[in-house]
Parts: structure tokens; C-alpha cells; sequence
């Protein structure tokens, strides 16, 4: 099923027939596939394989679908659920979460790094965080607060990102031996700059999501 029939479907499930309310199910759905690409990439830095490296890629394609969809369908509607500037935030802020996780696998690859044990713990929080995105989208029509509270706690996840990434690099940069060390410092770095980024975007989809419930649902 391609990413559009499962937006319907998903559309049709929450009960969301009206165009205006259509755009809450997108931004679900997005938030859904992003986290089910999360969950590969966490797979995949304990397995790493083409399978699991092209799963991650189709949740990136079917996420861009639906983003491309949900734009088509913002510039073709006067009346939105939120603020249209907040819907296109929104989505552009879960887009990049699991295009940072596409180019943590695709990088790693291509530089032929080794996954280590920061890589992994920053993944599983990013999962983590992806995990509570989605359920803050799902609750955010009819449980505004319970949505709120998924955001914050997503915030708390991505700070914790934060703090280990500053670890690996003070680790990475704690006494380079050779050249090759050096080279192999370089491809890291690059590594965990993709997941601070995933992290930080993953904290300002949150921060719009707060923002939307003092605005539409205090």
C-alpha cells in the first residue's frame, strides 16, 4: 500500500472526512511513518543490512509523499484546522527527523563507519522522541493536554540527545593518535552532527506542538 492509500485509510480510521480537518490526519500520518523509520534505524545500528537500509528509505519516500501532499493540499484551502504557517512548520520539522535518520544510515555507509555505543544510545532516544511526536499528533484534537504533555516529555528525550552528543564528541576529540584516527574522528563527527540535527528538529516539532494547544486548545 503506497503512502497515499495509507493516508486515506488513515484519514477514514480517525473519522476526519471534513478537507479541514484532513490536514491533523496528514501531520499523523507523518508523524507515524517517521517514527516507524526510527525504530529501523535503530535496527539497523545493532544490525546493519540493505534490508533495514531500504526500509528506512521507503518511510523516508512515503513521509515525502505525504508532506508533498499535505502542501498541494494547503495552498488549495482558505479554512485550516491551526494556522496554516503552523501546519507547514510542522511538517517541516517531522520531515527532517527521518531525513536526518535517511542520512545517518546513507553517510555511514558511505564512509564505512561502524556503528559505537553513542551512536546507538542517540538513536534509541531519537526513537524514542519520534515515538512521543506521534502520539502528542494522534491525542491533539481530542486530548489537547495529554498531547502537551507527550511534547514536553518529547523536549526531555531530545535534551538528553543533546547532553550525549557533547559527550561523544568531547570523547572523539580526546586524543587523536594517527592520521587514520583523525579521518576516522572526521566521519564520526559528521555522523553525530545528522542525529544533533534529527534532535533539534525533533525539539521544535514539539515546541509547535505545545504552541498549537495554548493557541487553538487552552
Amino acid at each position: 500500500m503506497n503512502a497515499w492509500s495509507r493516508l486515506q485509510e488513515r484519514i477514514k480510521k480517525l473519522g476526519q472526512r471534513r478537507r479541514r480537518n484532513d490536514f491533523i490526519a496528514m501531520l499523523v500520518h507523518q508523524a507515524t511513518i517517521t517514527s516507524e523509520g526510527m525504530d529501523v534505524l535503530a535496527e539497523y545500528v545493532r544490525n546493519p543490512n540493505n534490508k533495514n537500509a531500504k526500509k528506512l528509505r521507503q518511510c523516508e519516500k512515503d513521509a515525502d509523499e505525504v508532506r508533498r501532499i499535505l502542501i498541494d493540499e494547503l495552498n488549495r484551502t482558505f479554512v485550516t484546522p491551526i494556522d496554516r504557517e503552523d501546519i507547514f512548520a510542522l511538517s517541516r520539522a517531522i520531515d527532517d527527523v527521518i531525513d536526518s535518520g535517511y542520512s545517518t544510515i546513507h553517510e555511514m555507509d558511505t564512509l564505512d563507519i561502524e556503528p559505537n555505543e553513542y551512536l546507538r544510545q542517540m538513536i534509541d532516544l531519537l526513537r524514542d522522541a519520534a515515538e512521543k511526536i506521534q502520539l502528542a499528533m494522534e491525542r491533539l484534537e481530542e486530548h489537547p493536554a495529554v498531547a502537551n504533555d507527550h511534547a514536553v516529555r518529547a523536549k526531555a528525550i531530545g535534551n538528553q540527545v543533546e547532553v550525549i552528543y557533547r559527550e561523544a564528541i568531547a570523547d572523539l576529540f580526546s586524543g587523536p593518535k594517527d592520521m587514520d584516527h583523525i579521518v576516522e574522528m572526521l566521519k564520526l563527527r559528521e555522523i553525530y552532527r545528522h542525529l544533533y540535527h534529527a534532535a533539534d528538529r525533533s525539539d521544535e516539532a514539539a515546541n509547535l506542538i505545545t504552541d498549537i494547544v495554548v493557541k487553538f486548545y487552552a
